[in-house]
C-alpha cells in the first residue's frame, strides 16, 4: 500500500497503517527538519507545509490536543483551542510534555500514531492537493493528501484554529 521506509518513527508507521492512510515518505537530512529550512532547502511552500503542535491545558489533570495548522499560521491557543478543550487556559506544551506524549523529536512532531487525544485540523490545510508533515523524527517527513488526515481517530476540522502570522 505505501512504501514503508524503516526510517519513520515506529509508532507513526504503526498509526499511518491502522488508520489506513495513503502516504510517501520523504527523507530528509535532520539538520534541514524545521520547516522554514526545510522548505527552503527542498523547494516546498511553507503554505503546503503542515506543523503538528501539542497544546496543554494548564490546569491539572492536564489535557492535550494536536493542533495541525499551515506553517503560514500560528495556533490561536488562547480563545480557540481554550474554547474546544473547554479551559481557560491553554498553552503550548512544553517540549519536555511533547516528547514524553508523543516519543517523538522536536522538529518531527506529527498526528500520526499519538496516543488518544483531540486532533484539531485547521480547516485551510485542506486547501492544498498534498501537504508535508513531521515523520516522528528529524530525517522524514510524511507527505499526503489532507484528506487523509479525516481517518485519524478523534480528528476534527476546525474553521479558523490558525491565525495567519
Amino acid at each position: 500500500m505505501n512504501n514503508t521506509v524503516t526510517t519513520l518513527h515506529p509508532s507513526v508507521l504503526a498509526g499511518l497503517d491502522r488508520c489506513g492512510i495513503e502516504y510517501r515518505v520523504f527523507e530528509c537530512d535532520p539538520d534541514f527538519a524545521d520547516t522554514a529550512v526545510f522548505c527552503e532547502k527542498y523547494g516546498y511552500k511553507t503554505s503546503q507545509s503542515a506543523n503538528a503542535i501539542i497544546a496543554a491545558t494548564k490546569a491539572e489533570p492536564v489535557k492535550f490536543a494536536c493542533c495541525i495548522v499551515l506553517a503560514t499560521h500560528k495556533v490561536d491557543v488562547n480563545k480557540k483551542v481554550s474554547q474546544l478543550l473547554g479551559t481557560k487556559k491553554v498553552s503550548f506544551a512544553s517540549g519536555e510534555q511533547t516528547v514524553e506524549l508523543t516519543g517523538m523529536q522536536i522538529g518531527g512532531v506529527t498526528p500520526f500514531g499519538l496516543p488518544n487525544i483531540p486532533i484539531f485540523i485547521d480547516a485551510a490545510v485542506f486547501v492544498n492537493e498534498e501537504v508535508v508533515l513531521g515523520g516522528g523524527n528529524r530525517s522524514t517527513k510524511v507527505i499526503l493528501n489532507p484528506r487523509e488526515l479525516e481517518k485519524l481517530p478523534g480528528a476534527q476540522v476546525i474553521e479558523a484554529l490558525g491565525i495567519l502570522k
